[in-house]
């Protein structure tokens, strides 16, 4: 089966004229994504999430290496056909309404269905959008504008979703509501590429995730391998003027530590000794962990 998206060692550098150097935003990196996964994208800031995610929608061309979506090169108008994409800023016409936005959606895509406004109306109650459906987007909460935005790109009934930081601006009970949704469309069989800063949620619905940092992928992995590779182990995060032990350092003043679960209250023990404060003692098989782990680190982890 055709992958629904492959990338081949895609740089992607910016260039700065008013600087020496030009920045490396990709820095070659791979990856296949098959039909019908939920793939989760993690990393800090700046690491290259956003830059990966506008070429393969299009938006920018890689300085070098390939992107396909469904085997069409992602710079062919024909790999976008059936594809949902929300940017991490949904930039949405403010004079038109909800509804409007969603009927427009299904036209321009070339979507039939038997009745366009009870469609449209059906997703936007799924989003609780249903008494603002015809009012103006002008006023709209951040998260009103997101659940817009995901609600017209879910309307197209896509076969791949595409969405940087889906649960931006939303509140707790709206991204729980959004990560149902989504958990239904991957049970659906959709595939679903999404980028996002809250592990937890990443951690429950996706098939596999990928670990991006300083434009490298640097692991790629699933739920299943972290828990088989990692057993019995903890990580402890703490803030300490200085690291204690054999630590990693996440920023300055925060350090995690890997120990067995038999040395885990020498571990603590130490750490108090030496005035540092603990923060948290996570399972090393959570995805929080290795997140900080291997940033820390910068090195490739498993995958």
């Amino acid at each position: 089966m055709i992958p629904a998206i492959e990338a081949v060692d895609v740089h992607k550098t910016y260039p700065r004229a008013w600087r020496k150097s030009a920045k490396e935003a990709l820095k070659g990196v791979s990856l296949l994504i098959p039909q019908g996964e939920t793939f989760g994208f993690i990393g800090p800031n700046g690491a290259g999430k956003s830059t990966l995610i506008k070429i393969l929608t299009g938006v920018l061309r890689p300085t070098q290496g390939r992107a396909a979506l469904f085997g069409e090169d992602v710079g062919k108008h024909e790999a976008r056909r059936g594809l949902g994409f929300v940017p991490e800023n949904p930039s949405l016409q403010e004079f038109l309404t909800p509804l409007e936005i969603l009927v427009m959606g299904l036209r321009l895509h070339a979507v039939k269905v038997d009745d366009e406004r009870r469609h449209c109306l059906g997703w936007l109650e799924r989003f609780d959008l249903t008494a603002v459906a015809n009012s103006p987007l002008r006023g709209f909460s951040k998260g009103m504008m997101q659940r817009t935005a995901l609600a017209h790109a879910l309307a197209i009934r896509p076969r791949l979703l595409i969405l940087d930081e889906p649960l931006s601006g939303l509140d707790p009970v709206g991204r729980k509501d959004v990560v149902d949704i989504l958990d239904d469309y991957r049970k659906g069989g959709g595939t679903l590429f999404f980028s996002s800063h809250v592990l937890h949620d990443v951690e429950r619905i996706a098939d596999r995730f990928g670990l991006i940092h300083k434009g490298e992928l640097l692991t790629v992995r699933s739920p299943r391998e972290l828990v088989e590779d990692q057993a019995d182990c903890y990580v402890v995060r703490y803030r300490a003027d200085c690291a204690v032990g054999a630590s990693a350092t996440v920023r300055a003043g925060l350090y995690v530590r890997e120990v067995h679960a038999d040395e885990l209250a020498a571990a603590i023990g130490d750490i108090q000794q030496d005035g540092g404060t603990v923060q948290d003692v996570l399972p090393k098989a959570s995805l929080e962990a290795v997140f900080f782990r291997t940033i820390g680190e910068g090195r490739s982890v498993g995958g």
